[in-house]
């Protein structure tokens, strides 16, 4: 029986038998933004896998209410006990950015399956790695790297895992996930519209000119995408103009 897709790329680039092991345990979820999947002090019972269009975030807050993303994850990883293997405290509120599909898998089920498979041991601390990755580059990037080309960044980012030139974000959200102020993410919005990168809507961000974005972008988006490649070869997303 061939391998059926389930839509989350890391998933998916499991073998067919690592996959056979954990697939009768997923339990599918259409989850709106805005859901918790995890919460700062509570154990981690479960991992989320995005799929489709879905995406989530890691995201830090403060005493005085401010927040900012700490990883951005969709169809190429997971959140929750892939990373911590469970039953820890989280450390980070764990959220739904764009609705959608959600695969969730009991960490029982997934500890269970780490012992029956080194494959698939070493394919999910592979990935640990490059969560890791990203969340150390963001530390890195939010201190030395301009703003605009932090946003730059993360809208290459949404794109890759969308999949679409239309990123159905208000200017809101994008200042609350890269932890600025509103006044100051729309001027920040308006330069790239201005330069011809992006168009923007009622509650949309279009990116019109990629290799525009590309040129304003950080080094921090290539860096990530080529540490990804060679630790999960094909499993980072990137959207094809």
């Amino acid at each position: 029986m061939e391998k059926q897709d389930s839509g989350n790329r890391l998933l998916d680039s499991l073998s067919r038998d690592d996959l056979h092991i954990i697939a009768p345990a997923l339990r599918s979820h259409d989850l709106d933004r805005g859901t918790i999947l995890i919460t700062p002090g509570e154990d981690v019972v479960d991992a989320h896998f995005p799929a489709d269009h879905a995406i989530t975030s890691l995201v830090i807050s403060l005493s005085d209410g401010k927040s900012a993303e700490a990883a951005m994850i969709g169809i190429e990883g997971a959140l929750g006990g892939v990373i911590s293997h469970g039953y820890k405290p989280a450390f980070a509120r764990g959220a739904v950015e764009v609705g959608g599909s959600i695969l969730s898998l009991s960490v029982a089920a997934l500890d269970e399956a780490r012992q029956r498979s080194p494959s698939l041991c070493d394919h999910f601390t592979r990935y640990a790695d490059c969560l890791l990755a990203q969340a150390l580059q963001s530390v890195v990037c939010n201190a030395v790297h301009d703003f605009e080309s932090r946003l730059a960044r993360w809208l290459l980012s949404v794109q890759d895992r969308l999949l679409s030139n239309e990123l159905f974000v208000t200017q809101e959200f994008v200042a609350s996930m890269l932890g600025v102020r509103r006044t100051y993410a729309t001027n920040i919005v308006g330069a790239l519209e201005r330069r011809g990168a992006i168009r923007t809507g009622r509650g949309l961000i279009a990116i019109v000119d990629r290799d525009e974005l590309e040129k304003i972008a950080c080094d921090c988006y290539g860096y990530l995408r080529r540490h990804f490649e060679r630790v999960l070869p094909g499993v980072y997303p990137v959207f094809d103009t």
